[in-house]
């Protein structure tokens, strides 16, 4: 009996063990609403190497949980699986792709229909293919049946954003400031702009390296970008990946720059004509192509020369010439360009030779044509620097003057110094374009991101080239090479009277210097504007603007 009972036992636990084997539960496999998608990389992101997918991979399998042996793993929520490029997206707020807006703007008495396209361009390395940044743009298209002209803009800096052109003079929309352009009582707005160029050219604003949103990929590649080379190389680079992206080849196309923007724009002409894109036409907006005109320097007179005639109409604007100058403002102007080039720049090639009866006219002259005082000319060695200008012109009001607009007028905490506390022109403004700005491409524009819109950033110390920042940086010969090579290219320059940062004399200087033929000259114009560095901020001024600029493309693109 106990023999039976042992052998039914010992059979029982065979078949269990048997039938074991075959219990174990398979791997189970994941519903077809979780399978693993697979996502292209971004255009500003390398490719996912190896390893970097094995580290993907072990994340992944840490999204699953066993509550116990034998039971089906647990799938988490949708949400929590999604792919590795937009989790970061999502924590980042910086969109994967260009975000596209429709807008409409009334124009007189038609309605003008629009696109925006916010974005980002790489910069990629032409050897390895390394995405080593990534150019911020913001574009305004209107449907056409023929090609439209396209015109690429981007202000100077080094350091800015496009901001200034952008929301100040081209856009459809502009800063809402008040007629005498100082700064408005907050909150800052935009405006529908009726001075639009987008009237007749497409236009898309850069924001180069370190400025806007645009960054390196890695902090070390910065300084690659923060040069007069790199910075021509990479907005290059941006405008060839543009016109291939958008498929706008066959398009007539333009360049619009701002201060050291119009050094950029120089540069890029003859460096992209080399590549076989020719523009149109280029826009000078507050230019300096020969860095030697405006830099203040030990044995370099030049500056203090091309100066005069805005110290001149600074003088002028703030009633500090004699009678009979201030009665007419081109007049002033012939007066001082007239003595600058002549009796002047002959006083200050003499040096410490210049003396006795000749020294004193040439003081009492000056201190004619600059509102200054004869005693404070004398202690200068008849040389005024920039600085020095800004802060004596109105010092026994206890006012200053602004640099890139001298109508302006600031407060210092004390009146005694050689220069002014801060400019009060880029005062007024900065905090309205600022703010504006940022509600603008967020709200309007429907551009979400974390980062920091620089509107002005740091981008030091900047890699002049061979020349070095005291061998005066000069573009003007790139220019000129562009305008060789192709017959067809106009040039427009606009200038304001009352601009200390670019002076409209230096301007001329660095044209007259290009060694342009008569029949190359004949396709540069240039317009003056009472105004400042940013003449648009000056209403009169903003609507001459676009009628000069319009006309100008009008002449360039047409067959």
């Amino acid at each position: 009996m106990n023999d039976l009972r042992f052998s039914a036992w010992l059979k029982y636990a065979i078949l269990s063990a048997v039938a074991l084997c075959f219990t174990v539960a398979r791997p189970a496999s994941l519903p077809s609403s979780h399978a693993r998608s697979v996502t292209t990389p971004r255009d500003d992101e390398p490719t996912k190497t190896k390893e970097s997918s094995k580290g993907e991979s072990a994340k992944k399998s840490a999204t699953t949980e066993r509550k116990s042996d034998g039971e089906k793993p647990k799938v988490l929520d949708k949400a929590k699986t999604k792919s590795r490029a937009d989790a970061r997206a999502k924590e980042t707020l910086e969109p994967r792709t260009p975000v596209v807006t429709e807008h409409q703007l009334k124009l007189g008495q038609r309605v003008v229909l629009y696109t925006v396209t916010v974005g980002k361009l790489p910069i990629r390395d032409k050897v390895t293919l390394e995405t080593e940044a990534s150019l911020f743009f913001l574009a305004y298209t209107v449907k056409s049946d023929k090609p439209r002209p396209l015109m690429f803009s981007f202000n100077g800096g080094p350091g800015s954003s496009s901001v200034w052109l952008h929301l100040g003079a081209l856009g459809p929309k502009i800063v809402a400031m008040p007629p005498d352009a100082t700064m408005p009582k907050p909150p800052y707005r935009v405006a529908d702009n009726p001075q639009t160029w987008l009237e007749f050219t497409d236009l898309v604003f850069i924001d180069p390296v370190g400025t806007g949103y645009s960054r390196a990929s890695k902090p070390e590649l910065t300084k690659k970008f923060h040069g007069l080379r790199g910075d021509i190389e990479s907005v290059g680079e941006f405008i060839r990946f543009y016109l291939s992206r958008y498929e706008r080849w066959d398009s007539p196309l333009f360049l619009v720059g701002e201060s050291y923007g119009t050094t950029r724009a120089a540069g890029l002409a003859g460096r992209l004509i080399e590549e076989g894109i020719a523009f149109s036409g280029i826009v000078l907006i507050s230019s300096v192509l020969n860095f030697q005109t405006v830099e203040f320097a030990r044995g370099n007179d030049l500056p203090y020369v091309l100066f005069l005639p805005t110290y001149t109409a600074t003088a002028w604007y703030h009633k500090k010439l004699p009678n009979d100058l201030q009665a007419d403002l081109n007049l002033a102007l012939r007066e001082s360009e007239s003595f600058a080039l002549g009796d002047y720049a002959r006083a200050l090639a003499q040096g410490s030779e210049l003396a006795g009866e000749e020294r004193r006219r040439v003081r009492a002259q000056l201190a004619r044509l600059s509102g200054l005082s004869e005693t404070f000319l004398d202690q200068t060695d008849l040389r005024i620097h920039i600085q020095e200008f800004c802060k004596e012109l109105l010092r026994v009001d206890r006012r200053t003057v602004g640099r890139l607009d001298t109508r302006f007028v600031g407060i210092d905490e004390r009146a005694a110094g050689e220069a002014p506390d801060f400019d009060p022109s880029l005062a007024a403004i900065r905090p309205p374009y600022t703010a504006a700005m940022n509600q603008y491409v967020r709200a309007q524009l429907k551009y979400k991101s974390d980062l920091t819109y620089e509107i002005l950033s740091s981008v030091g110390p900047w890699d002049w080239g061979n020349t070095g920042r005291q061998g005066y940086p000069d573009t003007s010969a790139s220019l000129r090479s562009a305008f060789s090579k192709n017959p067809h290219m106009r040039l427009f320059v606009a200038s304001g009277y009352y601009d200390l940062a670019t002076p409209y004399f230096a301007t001329e200087y660095s044209l007259d210097h290009m060694s342009l033929e008569p029949s190359q000259r004949a396709r540069a114009e240039v317009k003056y504007y009472e105004a400042g560095h940013m003449m648009y901020i000056h209403p009169r001024s903003l609507s001459a603007l676009k009628n000069d600029v319009r006309a100008c493309v009008q002449r360039a693109a047409q067959p």
